[in-house]
């Protein structure tokens, strides 16, 4: 058999796979706008939390939103294929949702370190809205560079990600601090 002359990042991949790397995908995008919004509000009455209320806040948001992933998929593989997922199909919706969980890691560790006064809360708590949101800035801009677009329509899907990110954070940042 002879080794394909086709770059690996340019070969066909099946439907299945495509799906579940959206679903990843989709997953860590849900989880990162939560966690830049429960950031943001948090930054903006840090004078009101201490570090150990921001971490908790932040861990248990993100794993509530992660935990609503996998109860959906679950319900939509109910609702559509009329039967329980198989262990392989319910391990998939555990590793998709498990991958969301990652968008939290690094952030948590920050407001740890801000809880042994390492790091200040303020000081904390800006870096994490930082990783949030060059981690949504990267997966756009990705995303378009990925997408067989003209120059041009890349800078209206940027403009547009940028639009749509803005009011995303907008309405969590509203509802988190309600």
């Amino acid at each position: 058999m002879e080794p394909s002359s086709t770059p690996r990042s340019e070969r066909p991949r099946s439907r299945a796979r495509r799906e579940t790397d959206a679903d990843y995908l989709k997953e860590r995008v849900y989880a990162t706008f939560t966690g830049l919004a429960i950031a943001l509000v948090l930054a903006g009455n840090a004078a009101h939390h201490d570090a150990r209320d921001a971490l908790f806040t932040l861990v248990i948001g993100v794993v509530g939103i992660t935990a609503a992933g996998y109860v959906s998929d679950f319900i939509a593989h109910l609702a559509t294929a009329r039967a329980f997922p198989s262990r392989e199909q319910n391990g998939e919706f555990l590793r998709v949702a498990a991958g969301a969980l990652g968008t939290v890691v690094v952030p948590a560790i920050l407001l740890a370190l801000a809880w042994a006064e390492v790091l200040s809360l303020t000081g904390a708590l800006r870096a994490t809205v930082i990783i949030y949101l060059v981690t949504l800035a990267a997966i756009g801009y990705l995303a378009v560079r990925r997408a067989k677009l003209a120059w041009w329509q890349q800078v209206v899907a940027m403009a547009l990600l940028v639009v749509l990110g803005a009011t995303v954070i907008g309405l969590q940042t509203l509802a988190h601090s309600a």
